[in-house]
């Protein structure tokens, strides 16, 4: 039982996805990085100059939990939109890329035909060289 959960940690997999979520975890923190330094005070700059809450309003004016932050939210959609970008240009269409290599490398040369067919196509030929040339109730397509 040991051995197998030993083989489990050792494979290939469990160390590449461990690899990828300290990555993306450190990727996932520069791009908030990003959009709080640059996107939010853009967005804030929608909201009026007069504006404490940016791109956002209250629904209560005397109630600071009423905040409705469309700005924050903005920000959200933004800091995934450039995660997803560059995992998938910068990770996927490569890997793609890598794959399609690796599986060009490695297709079977087409074999001689199988054994069946082989024998299959002895039949008709001996069948057709009976008298009346075609295999009884057959085309002498095969």
């Amino acid at each position: 039982m040991l051995k197998g959960f030993k083989d489990f940690l050792l494979r290939g997999n469990i160390v590449d996805l461990a690899v990828a979520v300290v990555i993306g975890t450190a990727f996932t923190a520069l791009v908030a990085s990003f959009t709080s330094s640059f996107i939010n005070p853009l967005l804030a700059a929608f909201g009026g100059a007069n504006s404490a809450n940016g791109l956002g309003f209250k629904i209560f004016s005397d109630n600071p939990k009423t905040l409705i932050d469309v700005g924050g939210f903005i920000n959200q959609v933004i800091t995934f939109a450039i995660t997803a970008a560059v995992v998938y240009f910068f990770i996927v269409v490569p890997m793609k890329k890598v794959n399609e290599m690796r599986d060009r490398g490695t297709e079977p040369e087409p074999e001689g035909v199988s054994e069946d067919i082989a024998l299959l196509r002895e039949i008709r030929d001996s069948l057709a060289q009976r008298p009346g040339g075609t295999p009884p109730g057959g085309t002498g397509g095969l």
